[in-house]
């Protein structure tokens, strides 16, 4: 009898703390939250896109660069193959075109997720640093961008123990960069179960070159979005279960110093700097429990979050667009460029509007 009454205390106890991490994790995805459509004028679902365009970037010439096909446990799969896209802004049409890839790349596995773009100021190349998981691994691969007839040139493959989890990346230089590790553990059965329900700050920021690789910054609930300043001093972090976008300051060793955070009231994803302003430019997941117990009848929604003078007392953060799910599910990120707004998705549409 003794033995059933400690079996009967042992379950009521899992069962109450099992209880209370789902009700935490509902607190950080913002279960509860409804959303109010907060519209722009004169949006279109861009053509060609409709499985996905986790991450955009976009060039000072107006090149915007999208992810497309992202496998990400949890989500709604796709059997579409990952790719990269290319947009000139200033095409009225704005009709995406895929990007002709390398014919020695390895397309059936390719799984792309965060991007970055930069430019080599010596001799103007571009290069394109792209976050894949084949078979849910993650690795960097490194490309250089012709623009003659739209094609990538596969430079490199980057791995590495540190880079264990990868969910976005900001380049810093030919073959340097910023990474965020959304999650602590590399098996996807761990990743779900355990730090779901423990929600632990536990993930990372990891500097990586050839020479040297080191975390750089931690301590957050779930890194996700990582970009940098216009003058390369700062690297902005959006830490997704934590609904705030972190700034930290670079040293010149490459290490990360904690400046501040800014709450944004939403769980957003990854992160865009308007190069003249300093504006950060955000696609967000308003009720992100929607998106993981995703229900076509109740769908997820899309909010697009602007965050000016982030390094004043007074940082403004203003929600610029905002939809309930009947037109774009799940943004996860948001760029602008000559007055216009894309967003896009991780595994729905793209939408361009019109900025008031």
């Amino acid at each position: 009898m003794g033995k059933l009454v400690f079996i009967s205390i042992v379950i009521a106890a899992l069962s109450a703390l099992l209880g209370e991490r789902v009700l935490n994790l509902r607190k950080r995805t913002l279960a509860t939250r409804e959303l109010v459509r907060n519209h722009l004028p004169n949006c279109v679902l861009l053509k060609t896109l409709d499985y996905g365009s986790e991450d955009i970037t976009i060039t000072g010439d107006g090149l915007a660069f999208i992810s497309a096909g992202l496998k990400y446990p949890g989500l709604i799969p796709t059997d579409k193959p990952g790719r990269i896209l290319i947009l000139d802004m200033h095409d009225p049409r704005m009709k995406p075109v895929e990007l002709r890839m390398p014919r020695n790349f390895d397309l059936e596995s390719f799984n792309p997720h965060g991007i970055s773009v930069y430019t080599d100021p010596s001799d103007d190349t571009v290069y394109l640093f792209v976050v894949s998981h084949p078979q849910l691994k993650s690795q960097v691969e490194v490309f250089k961008f012709v623009e003659d007839d739209f094609s990538l040139v596969h430079l490199r493959t980057v791995k590495h123990e540190l880079l264990n989890s990868v969910n976005d990346i900001v380049a810093v230089g030919v073959d340097s960069f910023y990474a965020t590790n959304d999650h602590y553990y590399s098996y996807e059965i761990l990743k779900v179960v355990v730090e779901s329900l423990l929600a632990q700050p536990w993930t990372n920021v990891v500097y990586y070159s050839p020479k040297e690789v080191k975390v750089v910054s931690d301590g957050y609930y779930m890194a996700n979005g990582i970009n940098i300043s216009p003058d390369k001093s700062h690297i902005y972090v959006a830490d997704l279960f934590d609904h705030k976008v972190h700034v930290l300051e670079r040293k010149k060793d490459n290490a990360l110093v904690s400046v501040k955070s800014v709450a944004v009231g939403s769980l957003c994803d990854n992160i865009e700097v308007d190069a003249e302003t300093g504006d950060l430019w955000t696609g967000c997941h308003p009720n992100a429990w929607k998106l993981f117990m995703f229900d076509p009848n109740d769908p997820p929604g899309s909010e697009v979050i602007r965050i000016q003078n982030i390094h004043s007392d007074q940082p403004v953060v203003t929600q610029v667009y905002a939809d309930d799910g009947r037109v774009i599910m799940g943004s996860s990120v948001a760029a602008t460029y000559g007055g216009k707004l894309l967003i896009g998705t991780v595994f729905h549409k793209a939408l361009c509007c019109d900025l008031k």
